[in-house]
């Protein structure tokens, strides 16, 4: 059954320290014990359902935090007549928004066409064709991520320093251990001074175990974590890469290896390859998804930070130009912070 949701051995044991497995937690159930899969949507209970507070929450949360970016785009339809001035309005506030251009004349396209099918008469109605056309455009974003094909599901996240990558995996953690999956963590980031205590907090507060080496090969690292979680019938195993720029080529290739070690593991590893990226970057976000699509061959996206920014339109330039799934998005630090993507509930926040 498919858990959808709104994600050497020898040869290196001779060359590095022992790994050390860290449990913050009682023995998780085994596979027979553990509760049966469950769901979460990638996209909210329909509307004769009512939504879950948490759920209307988060909404509210993203909205706030969308607003910098949306403020700019909602004045364009603060006047009363649709004309050429109001869609070059609208084609500086997209631009500033970092939507990008060829995201930017396709949104304009699709509105001008929506507005001579429907005969629109009033800004404020251009405004809601507007947050159609931007749903239809992120459509293709919305995937749900499957957990349960594979056992364990192996999900390798990547992303730049100070993305938020060890601190998403956290908040990914909690998503899967609230669905009743057990997780362990692989501790590769090696490099960064701290990193592996990092994660380990996030084991400690979402009581899963977390399989590291002091100033061992990231490589080694993520071999063993995956061969433990094989052993004692984990559900997933999440493996936290070191943080490096697209023009730093060693350590890019570093990722490709620690690809390569995995695939040993596990012959149908990574299942999973997942980018973080900083909405505040903007362009610079678009730039980090292509490089890093070349080097590992990306399935899907956390974007975070979207709180306070600016450019929050960089989800229209990647839809358009490089379509990675969005599995989540985040708006602050804490835990439930993080959340399933939605194309209508983003757009809908954008204009509000």
């Amino acid at each position: 059954m498919i858990l959808e949701i709104h994600a050497m051995f020898s040869f290196f044991r001779k060359k590095s320290p022992a790994p050390e497995v860290q449990s913050a937690a009682a023995p998780v159930a085994s596979p027979e014990s553990a509760p049966a899969p469950g769901v979460i949507a990638s996209a909210p209970a329909p509307a004769t359902t009512p939504e879950p507070a948490a759920r209307q929450g988060w909404l509210d949360r993203l909205k706030t935090g969308l607003r910098k970016t949306g403020a700019n785009i909602t004045t364009v339809f603060t006047g009363t007549r649709i004309d050429d001035a109001l869609y070059e309005e609208l084609e500086t506030a997209l631009l500033m928004a970092d939507t990008g251009v060829k995201a930017t004349e396709h949104l304009l396209q699709d509105l001008k066409r929506r507005v001579k099918d429907t005969k629109a008469t009033e800004p404020s109605q251009v405004k809601t064709l507007l947050a159609d056309a931007i749903t239809d455009l992120l459509r293709p974003l919305q995937k749900p991520l499957a957990i349960g094909d594979h056992h364990p599901t192996v999900i390798m996240v990547a992303g730049v320093n100070g993305a938020g990558k060890t601190t998403s995996i956290g908040k990914l953690t909690k998503h899967l251990a609230d669905e009743g999956l057990s997780v362990l963590l692989a501790a590769a980031d090696t490099f960064r001074a701290a990193a592996k205590e990092q994660l380990a907090v996030w084991a400690d507060r979402n009581t899963v175990e977390i399989v590291s080496q002091q100033g061992g090969d990231p490589a080694a690292v993520s071999f063993d974590a995956v061969t433990a979680g094989r052993a004692r019938g984990r559900d997933v195993v999440l493996v936290d890469t070191a943080g490096r720029l697209p023009t730093q080529t060693h350590l890019m290739e570093e990722l490709k290896k620690i690809k390569r070690v995995v695939q040993k593991a596990d012959g149908t590893a990574p299942h999973e390859v997942l980018l973080v990226i900083d909405g505040n970057t903007g362009q610079n976000a678009l730039a980090q998804v292509k490089a890093f699509d070349d080097t590992l061959g990306l399935t899907g996206l956390i974007v975070t930070k979207l709180d306070g920014t600016a450019k929050g339109g960089v989800l229209c330039a990647i839809a358009r130009e490089k379509p990675v799934p969005v599995y989540f998005i985040g708006v602050g630090e804490k835990l439930e912070d993080l959340e399933t993507f939605d194309a209508r509930e983003f757009a809908q926040a954008l204009l509000s």
